[in-house]
This record gives C-alpha cells, structure tokens and sequence, in this order.
C-alpha cells in the first residue's frame, strides 16, 4: 500500500500548484481551496503568507517515467482535409429580351 503524498500539482496551477496540490490531495475542487485562500487574504492578508509559506514548504510533484508516461496520449495522424473544394454551379440562363411585335 502507498502512502498518499502531498506534492505541488504540476497540471492544474495558476501560480506555483499550491492550491492544485492540495485539492488533489483532499479530493476537492481546487478552485474551493483558491476561494478559501482568497478569503483568508481579504479577511486579514493570512491567505498570502499560508500560500506563500505551502509554496516553500510542500514539494513540487516529480515527473517520473511512470507519471508521464500515464499521461502520454496515443498520437494520430491527423485526417487529410481536401485541397480545394469545387463546386459544380449552374450557368445562368442567358436573360431573354422580351419579344415585341
């Protein structure tokens, strides 16, 4: 059995993976724990020095061989798109000048 680590999220960060680490970790919504540090910081400037602090303090996911090659996706070649497309349109009828007698 492995033991669940706490490591700074690689994929999912807007500024160092803090916040993406820890919602990895909890199983939450990263975005929860965002909204959370947001309001500690409006509520006193707490939320910056905790980010802060968590930035130095919890390790950054390592990329291992195993990890990327998890997320590794099969490339394909893309389709053949046609050149040009031609579209076949009919002449115009020649316009007629209405006979007169």
């Amino acid at each position: 059995m492995s033991a669940k680590r706490l490591y700074r999220s690689r994929d999912d960060r807007m500024i160092a993976g803090v916040c993406g680490g820890l919602g990895e970790y909890f199983n939450i919504d990263p975005t929860i724990v965002r909204l959370v540090l947001l309001f500690l910081t409006l509520w006193g400037g707490g939320g910056v020095l905790v980010y802060v602090l968590a930035w130095i303090v919890i390790p950054e996911r390592p990329a291992s061989a195993k990890a990327t090659a998890s997320k590794q996706v099969e490339k394909k070649p893309a389709p053949q798109e046609p050149a040009a497309v031609v579209v076949d349109e009919p002449e115009p009828a020649a316009e007629e000048a209405p006979e007169t007698a």
